[in-house]
């Protein structure tokens, strides 16, 4: 369970630390300024869309943290507490590395079967039967 008060506190301290008003904290997330007051003050409880606005507009929030105050805020990598620093980003999955933009391999060439001239055959044709997904059919007879 939430505690309210331990949430307004912590609501605080993203406050503060943005230097930001409640009014205009509560603008740049899109709620109410009542909203905030009333979580502030212990009145009322979070709901999951707050949270989350608060989540997709400070990513330096962690949800651990700020749902049960464990955790870091501002939030820090793995890498950067261990290193001091932030690792680069990896490469996206689906992006092509510029040394395969432009391959070293030759051209393949498709060779093409030639086709067979079936008017030499001495076999010809008798009927021809076309069938129809509703059944029917056409019969087509030399």
């Amino acid at each position: 369970m939430i505690n309210n008060a331990d949430f307004g506190k912590r609501l605080q301290k993203v406050i503060d630390f943005y230097s930001e008003s409640a009014s205009s904290f509560a603008e740049k997330i899109g709620v109410q300024r009542s909203t905030i007051s009333h979580i502030l003050s212990g009145r009322n409880k979070p709901s999951l869309e707050f949270v989350l606005k608060i989540l997709s507009h400070f990513p330096e929030v962690e949800l651990y943290w700020l749902m049960n105050g464990k955790g870091h805020f501002p939030a820090q990598s793995k890498n950067e507490v261990q290193n001091g620093f932030q690792e680069a980003a990896p490469e996206n999955l689906f992006s092509t590395p510029i040394s395969d933009k432009n391959p070293q391999h030759p051209e393949i060439q498709n060779e093409r079967p030639t086709s067979t001239n079936y008017s030499n055959s001495k076999k010809e044709i008798d009927r021809i039967v076309i069938f129809y997904k509703d059944g029917s059919f056409s019969n087509f007879e030399n």
